[in-house]
């Protein structure tokens, strides 16, 4: 499958994609661009979307740069460093997520203040 580009506010980043959520990562890419105002929990973003589908695969805990989908809230989000739910470095979500993606260099986030508007479009 093709990369993905990211805009996060004025950063621009690039993902590529994961095998672990065939079905979700596909319904993703028909929904291509997904844009959203995200909210910040802790080195998090997440915003609304829906996509059709059911998880594969979901855990709580998730490397940093992970694109996933939270079902139970019908909401993407990003992960690069700790949130409040993390007991050391790794990205906890707060409740089990689907990765689908993974961001291939997450330092441009790093100074990111408060909440942002994410565009996620297909690299084509």
């Amino acid at each position: 499958m093709t990369a993905l580009e990211l805009t996060v506010d004025d950063r621009n980043l690039e993902a590529e994609w994961l095998e672990d959520n065939p079905t979700l990562r596909d319904a993703l890419a028909e929904t291509l661009p997904v844009e959203g105002q995200a909210a910040r929990w802790g080195d998090e973003l997440y915003f609304d979307a829906s996509l059709d589908g059911k998880p594969e695969t979901t855990s709580e805990e998730v490397p940093v740069g992970t694109i996933a989908y939270w079902a139970g809230g019908e909401a993407l989000a990003l992960f690069w460093g700790p949130t409040p739910a993390s007991t050391d470095e790794t990205p906890k979500a707060a409740a089990p997520v689907a990765p689908l993606a993974r961001i291939v260099d997450v330092r441009p986030l790093g100074d990111l203040d408060g909440g942002a508007t994410v565009r996620i479009e297909s690299a084509e």
